[in-house]
C-alpha cells in the first residue's frame, strides 16, 4: 500500500482532511484535486519518479499538499528543518542530490543558489530573488490525470528526513511508503482514530513526530490533520483552534503543556480528549496536575526516533501513575528490546541499549552505507539510547548513549556543536552537555578551555552563523582543563553533575 492510496480511499470527498490555523481548509476532494494539479506543475518542472525535491518552509497551507503531491510523482521529499544554519542547508540539499527546492521568502537567505538547482519561493515577504522562480509556476495547472501518474510501490522512497549524528554530520534516514503506512497504521490503532478523529500539531511539519505520527494516521482513518503557524506559540491560540476546529487528540512538547497548566482555571475545550507528549518523559507530579486539573482527558507519552519509526513505544493513560518515568510499550507493528554488549538480551531490570524492529522502521541512511551498518542490523534499529524493562514490562529509560540533548522537542547532538566550536580560532578544545532548563526540559552548555582573548558571547555569534539556533550553547563556560579518564576520554557525565543547576544559579542572580 501506498499513502496516495489512503487520500484516494476516503469515501466522503467533502469531509475536511486538513485544517491550518483555522483558516483554511480542504476538503478530502480538494486535497486530492490540488495534490493532482502540483503533481502536474512539478513534473513539468522536470522533476520524475526518485528525483529529490527540497522543501525548506515554514507550517504553511501548502506543505502538506505538495508533500503528497511529490508522493503522488514517486519523488523523494528532503523536509529541511527551517532553523538550519545555510551551511546546514547546503550540505543537506548537496548531499540529498536535490535538483528542485521550494522555499519561503523570509528564508532564502539560507540558501546559497546553485545553477544546478531549480528554487521556488513561495512568497511570505513579497520578495522573489532573482535566482528563483515565483510560487505562480506551481499553481493555476490543471490535474493531473491517475494515468499520467507512475507506478508505486510500497518500498518506493517517500522522504528524507535528515538527523545530525555523532560524527556530526546530517544523515538522511530514508522513509519509504511502506514506513509511512505502517507508523499511521499503528498510532490509528493505539489510538482507536476514526472518521471523527480531529489531531492537531503546533509542531514543525518537517518532524515525523508531527506529519508521520499524529497526521498521517488521521488521514488514514480520514479523520482530520490540523496544524498551526509556525513559532510564537501561545495558549490563546491554541485554545482558540481547539474550540474552532473541534481537537480531539493534541500533539504538545512538555514546555506546552507547562504553559497550559499554568493559566489557573483553564479548561480544555470539549471534545478534547487526549494530550499526546512528545520530548522528554513527563515528570509524575505534571502528570497528577493534569489529571487532577482534567479527568477526563487521556495523557500519552511517545518515544521514538527518526531511524526507528517515528513512535516506538507509548505509555498510555491507564499507566500513568502506576508506572512512573516510564516510556511504556511497543506500539501495534513494532517490538523493543534492550541488548548488552555483546547483543544478548538484557534481563529484568538490567540496562542495554533499546532497539526497534518494525515495518515502520527507516530502511537505511541515504548513500550511508557504512552508517546504516552501524546502525541497521537483522531488521533492528540501534537507537543509541540506555534503558531496562522493569517486572511489568514497562520500558525506562536509563540514559542516552550518544548524549544527545533534547531540546524543547528538537535534537541537539554535542558533537556536532563541538566540531564548530573546535574551528574557532581563540578554542582550545570543548565539551557540550546537557543541562536541565524550565522551558525546553534541556538546552545545551559549552565548557570551553579558551585561548586568550576568547570571549561567551564571541562564541555564541560563531555558533549562530553555522548552526540552527536551538544548537547554540545557552551556557559557555571557561575551565583550565575538562576532567578526563585514564584513556584520555573527557568526563562528560562530571561536567553535566558540576553544571546541572547553572540556570538555576543564572535565574537566581537577575
Amino acid at each position: 500500500m501506498t499513502f496516495p492510496w489512503i487520500l484516494d480511499a476516503a469515501p466522503r470527498r467533502d469531509r475536511v482532511a486538513l485544517s491550518f490555523d483555522a483558516r483554511v481548509r480542504l476538503t478530502y476532494g480538494e486535497l486530492d484535486e490540488l495534490t493532482l494539479r502540483y503533481a502536474r506543475a512539478l513534473r513539468e518542472l522536470g522533476l520524475r519518479k526518485g528525483d529529490r525535491l527540497g522543501l525548506l518552509l515554514y507550517n504553511d497551507p501548502e506543505y502538506v499538499p505538495l508533500y503528497l503531491a511529490a508522493a503522488r510523482l514517486g519523488l523523494i521529499t528532503v523536509r529541511l528543518n527551517f532553523r538550519l544554519a545555510p551551511a546546514e542547508v547546503e550540505f543537506i540539499l548537496a548531499d540529498s542530490g536535490a535538483s528542485v527546492v521550494v522555499v519561503h521568502g523570509s528564508l532564502a537567505g539560507r540558501v546559497e543558489p546553485v545553477p544546478a538547482r531549480t528554487y521556488v519561493v513561495l512568497p511570505d515577504t513579497g520578495v522573489v530573488p532573482e535566482w528563483a522562480r515565483p510560487f505562480d509556476v506551481l499553481r493555476g495547472h490543471r490535474p493531473l490525470s491517475r494515468d499520467q501518474l507512475p507506478e508505486l510501490s510500497e518500498r518506493d522512497p517517500m522522504s528524507l528526513l535528515y538527523t545530525s549524528g555523532t560524527t556530526g554530520s546530517p544523515k538522511g534516514a530514508v522513509w519509504t511508503h511502506r514506513n509511512t503506512v505502517a507508523v499511521a497504521t499503528a498510532q490509528a490503532l493505539r489510538w482507536q482514530f476514526a472518521e471523527d478523529t480531529v489531531a492537531l500539531v503546533p509542531g514543525p511539519t518537517y518532524h515525523a513526530g508531527g506529519f508521520e505520527a499524529v497526521i498521517a494516521p488521521a488521514l488514514l482513518m480520514h479523520g482530520r490533520g490540523v496544524f498551526l503557524p509556525s513559532g510564537n506559540f501561545t495558549v490563546d491560540r491554541l485554545l482558540a483552534v481547539l474550540r474552532a476546529e473541534r481537537v480531539t487528540d493534541c500533539l504538545l512538547f512538555p514546555f506546552m503543556l507547562d504553559e497550559l497548566l499554568h493559566k489557573p482555571g483553564l479548561e480544555l475545550p470539549p471534545p478534547v480528549r487526549r494530550l499526546i507528549l512528545g520530548g522528554d518523559t513527563l515528570m509524575p507530579s505534571t502528570a497528577r496536575e493534569v489529571k487532577r486539573r482534567w479527568p477526563d482527558v487521556k495523557l500519552t507519552q511517545v518515544y521514538g526516533l527518526t531511524e526507528g519509526g517515528a513512535i516506538a513505544t507509548t505509555l498510555e493513560d491507564a499507566d500513568f501513575l502506576a508506572q512512573p518515568k516510564s516510556i511504556g510499550r511497543p506500539v501495534p507493528l513494532a517490538e523493543a528490546r534492550v541488548v548488552g554488549p555483546l547483543g544478548d538480551a538484557a534481563a529484568v531490570g538490567e540496562v542495554g541499549e533499546i532497539e526497534v524492529r518494525g515495518p515502520a522502521v527507516s530502511e537505511g541512511y541515504w548513500n550511508r552505507p557504512e552508517a546504516t551498518r552501524a546502525t541497521f542490523h537483522d531488521g533492528w534499529c540501534r537507537t543509541g539510547d540506555l534503558g531496562y524493562f522493569n517486572a511489568d514490562g514497562f520500558l525506562h529509560l536509563a540514559g542516552r548513549a550518544k548524549d544527545m540533548i533534547r531540546s524543547g522537542g528538537e535534537n541537539i547532538y554535542p558533537a556536532e556543536v563541538e566540531k564548530v566550536l573546535a574551528t574557532h580560532p581563540r578554542v582550545r578544545e570543548a565539551a557540550v552537555v546537557a543541562v536541565p532548563d524550565e522551558r525546553y526540559s534541556e538546552v545545551g552548555c559549552a565548557i570551553v578551555v579558551p585561548e586568550p582573548g576568547a570571549a561567551p558571547d564571541d562564541l555564541a555569534a560563531f555558533c549562530r552563523a553555522r548552526l540552527a539556533g536551538y544548537k547554540v550553547p545557552r551556557y559557555f563556560v571557561f575551565v583550565t582543563e575538562l576532567p578526563r579518564n585514564a584513556s584520555g576520554k573527557i568526563l562528560k557525565f562530571r561536567l553535566r553533575e558540576e553544571y546541572a543547576a547553572i540556570g538555576s544559579a543564572e535565574r537566581a542572580a537577575t
